[in-house]
């Protein structure tokens, strides 16, 4: 099975690596697209750090919404455990992605055994705050989730009225179901908040936190960090430890500096300001749109050829083609997993670094 392609052209993986680390020798502005897990990312943020890259998530746009939250705000969390354990009151803020409607569904199926259930049912309260369209996930016994809502309005412009009717403050538009889930939450004893930045826009996660806040003045609750990509979560803590800066930083000048905007890889490709363009996914890379002849670099598991790449190497799938380290939205930490369907394709790291050989650097790649 052929592994490797310069242009269209079948070569040896050698061959092709050493071609991809003359393109990025060549490179005045290289940007990587990342979607792959520990390892992966820790080679190539190595890379970057030799070529001068600046490197985001292919999903960039949802997982620096997250990030942001933290740099900028900051948070009241609590783990997955915690929340399994504790929570009396779930409030599920948003549209979730579907990675996480099964851990949903076994909260709905559960009743926590550090509380007492608030339901005569003995089940947990669950809420969901949105716009009237808004679709909640499937519970278990023909549940439905009480809905939050102000009609058509925004998820942002609906937490913004829950916040001010906790406080006692007149809005424009009530929120549907208030009296109830204000009830709830004055007999509440942990109340938790899912949220993600799949759907929801940085002011409406500022503005959630700031009503977890206001109900820690006189009880307590917190939030439930349900990430838009585990993959892309994981490459941000994995920046965080090796750089000090999540995803959206750039080796220019030499040493890392974060700029969410300016290094936003999706804006610097379609501004025609990246001559070069590294993905690195499991999935099928859609080249992106750009303004200028930008050479494509991809590392993808495909059996083909990405169109218009000038280089094209197969990889394996974190945890089906081999072995690695993920981040696990379920315990909140990383986690080692076992290949499901073990193969001969390598793993993005194993590629990388082998075209990281062909690129002369002092600083060594991490073992």
């Amino acid at each position: 099975m052929a592994v490797a392609w310069i242009g269209n052209r079948e070569t040896l993986v050698e061959r092709a690596a050493a071609h991809a680390a003359a393109l990025l020798g060549s490179s005045r502005c290289p940007v990587f697209s990342l979607d792959t897990d520990i390892h992966g990312t820790r080679a190539a943020i190595a890379l970057a750090e030799r070529v001068g890259a600046a490197y985001d998530h292919a999903d960039g746009a949802a997982v620096a919404r997250e990030a942001a939250l933290f740099t900028d705000k900051g948070a009241m969390t609590v783990a997955p455990g915690e929340t399994r354990r504790r929570a009396d009151v779930v409030v599920i803020v948003g549209e979730l992605p579907k990675i996480h409607h099964q851990f949903i569904g076994e909260l709905a199926e559960t009743v926590p055994d550090l509380s007492a259930p608030l339901s005569a049912k003995n089940q947990r309260e669950i809420f969901v705050v949105g716009s009237n369209e808004t679709t909640a996930p499937r519970l278990s016994n023909g549940r439905t989730a009480t809905l939050l809502s102000c009609g058509g309005a925004s998820l942002g412009a609906t937490l913004a009225a829950l916040r001010a009717q906790w406080r006692g403050r007149q809005t424009s538009q009530p929120v549907s179901n208030f009296g109830d889930f204000a009830k709830t939450l004055e007999a509440a004893h942990f109340p938790v908040f899912l949220f993600s930045g799949d759907a929801t826009e940085g002011l409406a996660l500022e503005m959630l936190h700031g009503l977890i806040t206001d109900l820690n003045r006189k009880s307590r609750a917190s939030g439930l960090h349900l990430p838009a990509s585990e993959n892309g979560w994981g490459s941000a803590l994995a920046s965080t430890w090796m750089t000090g800066f999540p995803l959206r930083t750039g080796f220019a000048r030499g040493f890392p500096e974060f700029d969410p905007w300016r290094y936003d890889v999706a804006r610097m490709i379609a501004a025609g300001e990246a001559d070069l363009h590294l993905t690195i996914s499991s999935s099928i890379v859609q080249p992106q749109k750009k303004r200028n002849r930008m050479a494509l670099i991809a590392l993808a598991k495909t059996q083909q050829p990405v169109a218009g790449a000038a280089v094209t190497i197969a990889i394996g799938e974190a945890g089906v083609d081999h072995q690695a380290v993920v981040y696990s939205s379920r315990s909140g930490s990383l986690r080692s997993v076992d290949a499901r369907a073990p193969s001969e394709l390598p793993s993005a790291a194993t590629v990388i670094r082998l075209v990281a050989s062909h690129v002369s650097a002092e600083a060594a790649l991490p073992c």
